[in-house]
């Protein structure tokens, strides 16, 4: 399977990229230019070993998302919109994953903080978007810090919440998402309950600054998961 991460240059383009290869999975990271992306792979190389990073590959978001299966967004709310009006037609039917979170910061405001988002979610406006793509629209990945992501000689050690409105589709990401060290995803229903799952993020931000920590999650309990 291979995992085109557009916008993937981030700390947390970066984390996702070394978790799914230590779940055996292909990665593409994707930028706007492919010197972006470029310094971003030799950033894992760096981080992880070049024969540990040898399936990953740099590429623009419209070609990675022409390449990928599963297609993951790692920007920020205010490039959410131009990122994926750029590779709409390259879509065609994929997995798109969402790990957008409407934080105010992004326009000048607090981390702690969400802009409310016309559509309900950044994942909802996502698939308001790629409308006519055939899309299978993902909200995942908003809630785990890209510390833990990045911190890959240890276990994430929190859940993935995870919303959508095509099982199949979060079945195929939750089998992934399960092969992270440490990692539970959890399946929160239809793809209106992202809104919900973005707005934990700003909760834990607020958290780990008060208590000066980066690696903040959150772990679900009692629930019977077999």
């Amino acid at each position: 399977m291979k995992i085109a991460i557009l916008g993937g240059t981030g700390d947390q383009g970066l984390g996702l990229a070394i978790r799914f290869i230590q779940a055996n999975q292909e990665v593409i990271i994707g930028s706007r230019s492919i010197e972006k992306a470029q310094k971003a792979v030799a950033e894992i190389e760096n981080y992880i070993g070049k024969e540990e990073a040898k399936n990953i590959q740099a590429m623009t978001n419209e070609d990675a998302a022409a390449a990928g299966d599963i297609l993951v967004l790692t920007v920020p709310l205010t490039a959410q919109i131009a990122t994926l009006k750029s590779i709409k037609e390259f879509v065609n039917g994929k997995i798109v994953i969402d790990a957008t979170v409407p934080l105010c910061s992004t326009i000048g405001g607090s981390p702690t903080e969400c802009v409310d988002v016309w559509e309900g979610s950044a994942a909802e406006r996502a698939a308001k978007v790629l409308k006519g793509s055939g899309a299978k629209i993902l909200a995942a990945f908003n809630n785990i810090s890209s510390a833990s992501l990045l911190d890959f000689k240890n276990d994430v050690g929190c859940d993935c919440l995870i919303a959508g409105d095509d099982e199949e589709s979060k079945k195929i990401a939750i089998d992934i998402i399960n092969k992270f060290p440490g990692v539970a995803a959890i399946d929160c229903g239809p793809l209106s309950k992202a809104r919900y799952i973005e707005k934990i993020t700003p909760l834990l931000i607020g958290l780990n600054i008060k208590y000066k920590t980066h690696y903040g999650g959150i772990k679900i309990v009692g629930l019977d998961r077999k």
